[in-house]
């Protein structure tokens, strides 16, 4: 008798929702919820998920360029910039999610300093030997390490249970960016719609 019970109120419950989600209704977003109400979503995920996609398309992939030819010289190909620093800084010293109107912090007056550096004798920009990387074929990497020193004011604004305002301006972060990429070796062929 329970088992018959339990089936019916299953199937009751399976028509209910199932036709409750059917028929000419406006789309807010996803309709996951019961009776197909919308579930609100922070805009916190979009934007994780942005910041995530933007860093991997600009920062996160490494390029591969024509071989080095001779008497050319070797610099890298250019020094980090102030997305690519304040994003890192972004990282290291989170300041997103704050509480509006309870907990806010800011930063103001932002000075960066780039400044390549070279590692234990080894000059700045030096390149390894060829070696066979995998999906790549013959190439050399070619390395750039960057010391990027970021000044600035932090503000911090607390709302609840006392309203404060602290204010530090003397604030800096060093951030080390490195900036790799490999060259190409020998007389390949990477075939069309390469630049070089």
């Amino acid at each position: 008798m329970y088992t018959k019970t339990a089936c019916v109120l299953v199937y009751v419950i399976g028509f209910v929702l199932l036709f409750s989600s059917t028929g000419c209704h406006v789309d807010f977003g996803p309709t996951l919820g019961l009776m197909s109400y919308p579930i609100p979503v922070s805009p916190y995920f979009q934007k994780t998920f942005e910041d995530r996609f933007h860093n991997w398309d600009r920062y996160s992939r490494m390029p591969i360029l024509g071989p080095i030819t001779p008497n050319t010289p070797t610099t890298p190909l250019d020094t980090p910039s102030e997305d690519e620093v304040m994003r890192a800084l972004e990282e290291a010293r989170p300041i997103q999610g704050g509480l509006p109107m309870l907990h806010e912090i800011q930063r103001n007056n932002v000075r960066i300093v780039v400044e390549p550096i070279a590692a234990d004798g080894v000059p700045f920009g030096y390149i390894d030997p060829p070696r066979v990387y995998p999906l790549v074929g013959p190439a050399q990497l070619h390395h750039a390490h960057y010391k990027c020193i970021v000044y600035f004011t932090e503000v911090t604004r607390v709302g609840w249970p006392i309203p404060y305002t602290t204010t530090d301006d003397d604030c800096q972060e060093v951030i080390y960016i490195d900036h790799h990429h490999l060259h190409m070796v020998g007389n390949l062929n990477p075939g069309p719609g390469t630049g070089y």
